[in-house]
């Protein structure tokens, strides 16, 4: 299954309507399973999706990437089932704490059955000596663009990547939850260092409860944040850079890692 396709339309602007073709994103129900046991159903971008599955599985606190044993992706008439199967202990884990998602893709926090949940506590990022520069965050956004191919052809999709002293990786979906998870997914499975989240999305709460738990220092982000999702970066000692473009940004927490001069650690 392809990530995009075209579909016909026709274009009104100056002159006679044009026929012709338009390049859209596909959005297909993805099922994710724990042990077989349905946890989620996310209208998704049908690409990357055992990373997917790792990123979501840790970044909802189901798993630790240790805990996954196997993940299988089976296309199926009317979606795709993304199977993930966890070791004893993660399980009884999920077991106590169940919930049913069915998550439109503007959706982080549906299904979800008690304001524990959905306002969970999360630890800490450890002080590490990662810092940018001005510069650099700048940098950053700026090379998300080049980056993202099915928005390219598209127009219609969010990306999340991650910068050290340049972008080491990027990921795209229909849903900013999604992409973020599909990054997330690809980082838990290689050795990593620290660095910051670029993300093409506004930052709400769920957003940096998932860079939390990838214990990533920073957020850079090209919309603004929720007032929350500032109070929750600040205990989760998170530097939260905002409204970034070429030429300007903002910074609500962590002021301390922007530097005169980089040190990623």
């Amino acid at each position: 299954m392809t990530a995009a396709r075209p579909v016909s339309r026709l274009a009104f602007g100056s002159g006679v309507p044009m026929p012709g073709q338009r390049t859209l994103p596909e959005e297909v129900a993805v099922a994710l399973t724990f042990n077989g046991t349905t946890q989620a159903v996310m209208m998704a971008t049908p690409a990357d999706l055992t990373d997917f599955a790792y990123g979501f599985a840790c970044t909802e606190g189901i798993a630790t990437p240790a805990q996954i044993e196997t993940v299988d992706i089976l296309h199926l008439h009317r979606g795709i089932e993304a199977r993930i199967w966890l070791t004893a202990e993660a399980d009884a884990r999920l077991s106590a704490r169940r919930r049913s998602m069915v998550g439109p893709v503007g959706c982080g926090l549906c299904g979800i059955d008690s304001l524990d949940q959905a306002l969970r506590e999360m630890p800490p990022v450890p002080p590490c000596g990662f810092g940018l520069t001005p510069a650099q965050i700048m940098s950053a956004m700026s090379a998300l663009p080049g980056a993202q191919p099915l928005h390219d052809a598209t127009r219609a999709v969010h990306a999340a990547g991650f910068w050290t002293d340049r972008l080491d990786a990027v990921r795209e979906d229909v849903g900013r939850h999604n992409a973020l998870d599909k990054l997330a997914g690809h980082l838990i499975r290689q050795p990593r260092r620290a660095g910051a989240i670029v993300l093409t999305s506004r930052v709400s709460t769920d957003m940096v409860q998932k860079v939390a738990a990838l214990q990533m220092p920073m957020i850079i982000a090209v919309s603004a944040p929720t007032v929350q999702a500032v109070a929750l970066a600040d205990a989760c000692n998170i530097t939260l850079v905002a409204l970034t473009r070429a030429d300007r940004f903002e910074v609500f927490t962590h002021t301390d890692r922007i530097r005169e001069s980089a040190h990623v650690g």
